[in-house]
């Protein structure tokens, strides 16, 4: 633990023409007593660690010296590559990979280049979670990010609606969604996608596997989003739409679907009315969205639905009488 501070230590002194004691406390989740205790350890060994007084003091490393590790491991190049979602990083278990990847490429840049780290952070951040949720990390995500970096096979256990399913798994990668974490994942019947947090046990085998050449998680991962999104769709809705409800269709239901209803709509009526015929989630999902649209829908069909929306507006009227 010591030695991993001390090379820490070495390498934000070598990013910094100098850096004061309680930054480096800080930096490191030390105490000020214990920087100068290994800034002296540091200056034993030969690494020339030179403290300057007063206020204005600070540590610094003098004669040029450059340290030669900076050479960078798998995990932190890989961890590297993931470092503009920190929230990520945390949750997966590498944030301190990914903070000694950075502190070394700082280390190896010009002088001149070293606060590039600092620019991008001020002018670029993801915030992933969608908003008014709380997300919360899956307690197994860790040990399941770990059998992905590895290629290690995993027995599981999975919560599906009511019951635990046992399943042997070959972890190809995992998808962070609107705040929610999905593993794709090579089973006995082929690839498929699970909910990280539907995980009740996860245990590693020990044993490798060789990963298919021809998988590429973000094509797989955007087929398996859109069959998912139209799977869900399994009833319709005959809607009269106004140009201004065509034009707000998309934003209150399913994208894809929306746009895909209103261009497969027939020529406007005299009133300059389009008909389209809408796949929804269920009814009352699609009482839910459409009446966002207000008076630039009108639900013609089926039946059953349409009556859902005119009970709606007779209770709306009443509120508003």
């Amino acid at each position: 633990m010591r030695a991993a501070r001390l090379i820490k230590m070495v390498l934000l002194l070598q990013a910094r023409p100098s850096i004061t004691g309680a930054e480096l406390a800080r930096e490191l989740e030390v105490s000020e007593r214990t920087v100068t205790r290994d800034a002296a350890a540091l200056s034993e060994a030969g690494i020339p660690v030179y403290a300057d007084r007063g206020r204005a003091g600070g540590y610094r490393l003098i004669g040029g010296y450059r340290t030669r590790l900076t050479g960078l491991g798998r995990t932190e190049a890989e961890a590297l590559f993931l470092s503009g979602v920190p929230s990520a990083l945390r949750e997966m278990g590498l944030a301190d990979a990914a903070s000694a990847a950075r502190l070394k490429v700082s280390a190896a840049l010009l002088p001149e280049l070293r606060d590039a780290s600092h620019t991008v952070a001020q002018r670029f951040h993801l915030d992933a979670p969608g908003w008014w949720r709380e997300p919360e990390t899956p307690e197994l995500l860790p040990r399941i990010a770990d059998a992905v970096w590895d290629d290690l096979r995993i027995t599981v256990r999975y919560r599906r609606r009511d019951a635990e399913v046992r399943r042997e798994l070959e972890p190809y990668g995992l998808v962070l969604k609107a705040g929610v974490w999905y593993l794709a994942a090579r089973a006995e019947g082929g690839f498929r996608v699970y909910r990280v947090d539907r995980f009740a046990a996860v245990e590693p085998s020990g044993a490798r596997f060789t990963r298919a050449e021809d998988f590429e998680l973000p094509a797989f991962w955007a087929e398996r989003a859109d069959q998912f999104a139209r799977s869900i769709l399994r009833e319709q809705a005959v809607v009269r739409l106004t140009p201004a409800g065509a034009r707000w269709l998309p934003h209150v239901t399913d994208r894809a679907a929306a746009e895909e209803a209103v261009r497969a709509a027939g020529e406007p009526d005299g009133q300059g009315r389009i008909t389209v015929t809408l796949p929804v989630e269920s009814y009352q999902v699609a009482l839910a969205q459409l009446l966002g649209l207000g008076p630039e829908a009108e639900v013609l069909g089926p039946p059953e639905l349409r009556e859902l929306f005119a009970d709606a507006a007779r209770r709306t009227a009443r509120l508003y009488e």
